[in-house]
């Protein structure tokens, strides 16, 4: 029986449907970056979460994206995004989450080696408030969706898969990913951009993708999905194929059968094999 998720469940709930009475009132826009878009559904939906969570954990650190830090040398800390997707919630597309995770963390030098850095994940809860979906994982107890199991997908061909990728919100021509955007969907079924990381790794966990890829993401941005995939049967590794480390910020998603194809094709794009070049617009115009 699960020593968690019951409760947090309740708690992404509650901060989804906050996040819904906001989004149907179009909240105010600010800015707290180049692009990177803030509102005031953001800072009240992660008040309100590590609300609960101190209530209920008090000895538990908490590490979220508006900036509340608490107890981080604690054995166990909450990692928290009181909305992923922000950018796509501040413009009405309704595509966004809750996602709350938690990780055991290394408390002596002789445990660091059995846990990932940053934290051996524990639970991992996302909840989709507009699609009322709730995704939920707990290490050993397998994945589920709105109390039913799930796993990915089990196509193991790369040429008939979708997968899932994102790109930041902010100095977008520093990140290289639209050269692997461009190679992956000449060599799949396609690729899809949603803006919610932590959603795009619960499709991989459901079986709607077959994988996912993102640079640069913070361990808010992954940790539930990590859970999800993990419990749903898949696999999670950085783009080298390397063990899979929350502090790493890279993460390369899949259902597992066709991990290795994904691998080999981020080592042909690093190393500039077997490229594809890209059509000259010229020839549209």
């Amino acid at each position: 029986m699960s020593r968690y998720l019951p409760e947090v469940e309740a708690i992404a709930r509650e901060a989804g449907k906050l996040l819904m009475d906001h989004f149907a009132r179009r909240v105010t826009i600010e800015y707290k970056g180049e692009v990177d878009l803030v509102t005031e559904a953001d800072r009240e939906s992660e008040e309100l979460i590590v609300r609960r969570l101190r209530a209920r954990w008090p000895e538990h650190g908490i590490v979220a994206e508006e900036g509340t830090r608490s107890e981080t040398a604690a054995e166990y800390r909450w990692y928290v995004d009181p909305l992923d997707g922000t950018t796509n919630f501040a413009h009405g597309y309704p595509v966004f989450c809750v996602s709350i995770a938690l990780a055991r963390q290394a408390t002596t030098a002789s445990a660091r080696p059995a846990l990932e850095e940053g934290g051996e994940l524990q639970v991992g809860v996302l909840y989709d408030p507009a699609r009322d979906e709730m995704f939920a994982a707990e290490r050993g107890l397998g994945a589920r969706l709105n109390g039913k199991l799930i796993r990915v997908s089990q196509t193991g061909n790369l040429l008939e898969s979708l997968l899932g990728t994102g790109f930041p919100s902010h100095k977008r021509h520093k990140n290289p990913n639209i050269h692997f955007y461009h190679q992956i969907t000449l060599r799949t079924h396609g690729v899809r951009r949603a803006g919610s990381a932590a959603l795009d790794l619960a499709s991989v966990a459901s079986g709607r993708f077959e994988g996912f890829w993102e640079f640069n993401l913070n361990p808010w941005d992954l940790a539930a999905g990590v859970v999800l995939v993990k419990e749903a049967g898949g696999e999670i590794t950085g783009f080298h194929g390397q063990p899979f480390r929350l502090a790493d910020r890279n993460v390369l998603a899949s259902n597992g059968l066709i991990h290795a194809d994904l691998v080999r094709e981020f080592e042909n794009v690093f190393g500039g094999r077997s490229l594809e070049a890209l059509p000259d617009p010229r020839e549209y115009a």
